[in-house]
């Protein structure tokens, strides 16, 4: 199922744009090597979300390919579960990647709360893809489906 969506501006404490004192480098930085020893390697992935709202839909989380459970990544933060769901995306006329729906699950998040009309994305670094630009971007519905609220 294709879904289109358009890029928007995230809290940027995941690539470290928020300059929060706690995650310096961006709290991808230090989820990543935990998720690699959990057994799902993220290598060559941008150190930061892609947020893309899909209003009027509202993603519904199904079968992920990953989920990771009272994840511990920060010493002066409660640990947290985690799911990823495997997609392809795409700026509306490029040629798609492999990516991953990154879903920090809200009822163990503690702050940095998302817009529920937006997935944040891991994927390699596209040029091609800025904020305010339309995207889209492939998701088997048995994995996550998109619906009217």
């Amino acid at each position: 199922m294709w879904i289109n969506g358009i890029v928007v501006s995230g809290h940027g404490v995941a690539s470290g744009a928020a300059a929060d004192p706690r995650f310096p480098a961006g709290t991808l930085a230090l989820q990543l090597p935990v998720f690699a020893r959990l057994g799902l390697d993220l290598d060559g992935l941008y150190h930061g979300t892609l947020n893309v709202s899909v209003a009027p839909l509202v993603p519904r989380p199904q079968q992920a390919l990953s989920t990771f459970r009272d994840v511990k990544w920060h010493p002066g933060c409660p640990a947290e579960d985690f799911s990823f769901f495997d997609i392809r995306i795409a700026a509306v006329e490029g040629e798609p990647v492999q990516a991953y729906i990154y879903w920090p699950h809200p009822e163990t998040k503690p702050e940095h709360f998302q817009d529920p009309h937006v997935v944040e994305i891991l994927a390699p670094r596209l040029d091609d893809i800025a904020e305010g630009l339309p995207v889209r971007f492939w998701v088997d519905p048995g994995r996550m489906k998109f619906q009217d609220e």
